[in-house]
């Protein structure tokens, strides 16, 4: 007789599972353990380092090779009896919001091992020395540790495929579709991880840019747009570059610093939105021009293309 195809899918989740919780072991317990070994002697790299670039994998691993591989390996072998995984998935799909940590982590581990690499031959060798191993069948670190990135999406396309084939009056119908919806929510956590952080980089830098003013470094800001306007001087008949910041909440004039140590702008003046209004003019001399008025003062500036 020929196996059910929901079984089938099953046992492809739980041979991948197995082969997922070797390479969490080369992860945790080959290069890390070695890594940090030979960091805490003052061989290669700090420890900081190390604990930077494998973030929370050691927990990743623990939950995978003692919880979810034995559980999964049961309900398999108990198959015949109890023909179900999704309340197993059910139980698992908490735990993986811990993969945001890693996830949002992951640039930042690769971008280390280069830096690292190049300012520490002894760093460099002991990888390259792990790599050469069987185990690692000819594959970089960096492409073992991309594989904790890419395993959610996969339990959300094995679970996809297993509800697919469910037959309609399956006992697992309801804890299988449950457990899908638990994993996209996940899989949506763990992304909105990586957005959140890249925002929060991008505002850092713009804060760079600032000069790091006290009153204006809130990690709450939204940076909606910024680029170069030219102000309308009505005495001198003339323009002169400036540089806007549009945030959520303000909208920030600034200067281009001539001499750029440090910031590259000095803020001139910031209008709140609150109350802000902006009205285009119709001035044949200065196309383009527009006034932008606040509580505490109204500018006539001019966009380069209309925008």
């Amino acid at each position: 007789m020929q196996e059910p195809e929901e079984k089938k899918i099953a046992l492809e989740l739980l041979e991948t599972e197995q082969a997922y919780v070797n390479r969490l072991h080369l992860l945790d317990q080959i290069f890390y353990t070695e890594l940090m070994k030979e960091a805490k002697n003052g061989k290669t790299v700090p420890e900081e380092v190390v604990k930077m670039i494998f973030s929370n994998i050691s927990s990743i691993y623990q939950f995978h090779a003692n919880f979810f591989l034995p559980e999964l390996q049961k309900r398999m072998e108990d198959w015949s009896r109890n023909p179900r995984i999704g309340d197993v998935i059910q139980k698992l799909a908490p735990f993986l919001k811990m993969y945001g940590e890693y996830v949002k982590n992951f640039d930042k581990a690769v971008e280390l091992i280069t830096v690292w690499s190049e300012k520490s031959p002894p760093f460099q060798e002991l990888i390259a020395d792990i790599q050469k191993r069987k185990v690692c069948a000819n594959l970089t670190l960096q492409h073992h540790m991309l594989e904790p990135v890419q395993r959610i999406p996969r339990y959300e396309l094995l679970l996809k495929d297993y509800v697919r084939k469910l037959p309609p009056e399956s006992p697992d119908r309801d804890d299988a579709e449950k457990a899908l919806e638990m994993i996209f929510m996940v899989a949506k956590h763990s992304n909105a991880a990586i957005t959140e952080m890249e925002r929060l980089q991008n505002l850092w830098t713009v804060y760079q840019r600032l000069g790091l003013e006290d009153d204006i470094v809130d990690p709450s800001n939204e940076l909606i747009k910024e680029g170069p306007i030219q102000k309308i001087s009505t005495r001198n008949n003339g323009t002169s570059e400036k540089y806007l910041f549009l945030f959520n909440n303000m909208l920030l004039y600034c200067v281009p610093k001539v001499i750029q140590v440090g910031a590259e702008f000095q803020v001139h003046l910031r209008i709140d939105v609150d109350g802000m209004k902006v009205r285009e003019l119709k001035d044949t001399q200065f196309p383009h021009t527009f006034l932008v008025s606040g509580k505490q003062r109204t500018l006539e500036l001019q966009a380069r293309y209309g925008e």
